[in-house]
């Protein structure tokens, strides 16, 4: 019924998720460690999945607009509403959250250096007090990101298994009817 997206980008979409997901727990695991080499190594390891997401953004949002679906098709006027206010929230939280995270990484005096071999600037000088600020700031758009992505979610199985309109086809390409 739905046409769907090329592979590239449900490859970029599926990716997203798993680097947010990976970002997420090890975000989780930093919050009870001691500090000890293996805590500066997730932290690392959390800054690198945070860029790639940032940087693989403007390639999502380019292919995006290059495999034209028409989103309101077989949508409720409210749920097309809603798809499109949740959709743009979840594009600026993939903004957000890791420029956030690198504010705050730049406050707290601590470099991003992605992958370990790049060098990125700081984003603000040292400032203990606005590297507080940027962490609530991060740490609530983390929340509301994975909020977002659960609701994005649960939509998505509600259009596959109550509705059966074939809007999770559109990511899932083996849900897809075969001509």
């Amino acid at each position: 019924m739905n046409q769907g997206y090329r592979w590239p980008l449900v490859g970029l979409h599926w990716l997203t998720l798993l680097l947010i997901v990976a970002a997420y727990v090890i975000g989780s695991l930093l919050e009870d460690m001691t500090l000890s080499p293996l805590k500066l190594k997730f932290y690392a390891w959390h800054k690198w999945v945070g860029m790639a997401v940032l940087f693989l953004l403007p390639l999502r949002l380019l292919l995006r607009l290059r495999d034209r679906i028409d989103h309101a098709a077989g949508l409720l006027p409210w749920e097309a509403r809603a798809s499109a206010a949740v959709h743009g929230a979840l594009y600026l939280l993939l903004l957000a959250v890791p420029l956030l995270g690198w504010l705050q990484s730049s406050a707290a005096g601590f470099p991003v250096v992605w992958f370990g071999v790049l060098p990125l600037p700081d984003m603000v000088g040292k400032d203990k007090a606005l590297a507080e600020v940027f962490k609530e700031l991060h740490e609530g758009a983390v929340n509301l990101l994975v909020t977002l992505v659960a609701l994005h979610a649960a939509a998505a199985l509600y259009h596959q298994h109550v509705r059966h309109d074939g809007v999770l086809a559109r990511m899932v390409p083996w849900l897809r009817s075969r001509p």
